[in-house]
């Protein structure tokens, strides 16, 4: 059974950089076609989608984040990480990672995507 452990969250201020790492037990990123992605729920908010990755290297990023937030991946350690840089405070959100098994098409959808991690905290401050 796939899970996916999230790290890397915190308090920043508006500005700064964070990067979140997602590890990925039972699942090799190599073997089978798959999209990665974050998502993000800001207080009071629903779910969005902020970026993903499938098997290929080929991404897609949400509007809001293009040009500062940056996906890449460990194969050898099964881990996706999320650089994200010029943070701002409407950045603040509970940033979750998603694996969707089978799939080689991008998908921007939460119901897309069949295993999630735990959620990490990210907070930036004005």
């Amino acid at each position: 059974q796939v899970q996916l452990v999230e790290s890397g969250g915190g308090l920043v201020q508006a500005g700064g950089s964070l990067r979140l790492s997602c590890a990925a037990s039972g699942h090799t990123f190599s073997n089978y076609n798959y999209n990665m992605a974050y998502f993000r729920q800001p207080p009071g908010k629903v779910r969005e989608f902020v970026a993903a990755l499938n098997r290929y290297g080929v991404t897609a990023y949400a509007d809001p984040v293009k040009g500062r937030f940056t996906l890449s991946r460990d194969n050898a350690k099964n881990t996706l990480y999320l650089q994200m840089t010029s943070l701002k405070p409407e950045d603040t959100a509970v940033y979750y990672c998603a694996l969707a098994t089978g799939r080689v098409r991008i998908g921007t959808t939460s119901t897309e995507y069949d295993t999630w991690g735990q959620g990490t905290q990210v907070t930036v401050s004005s």
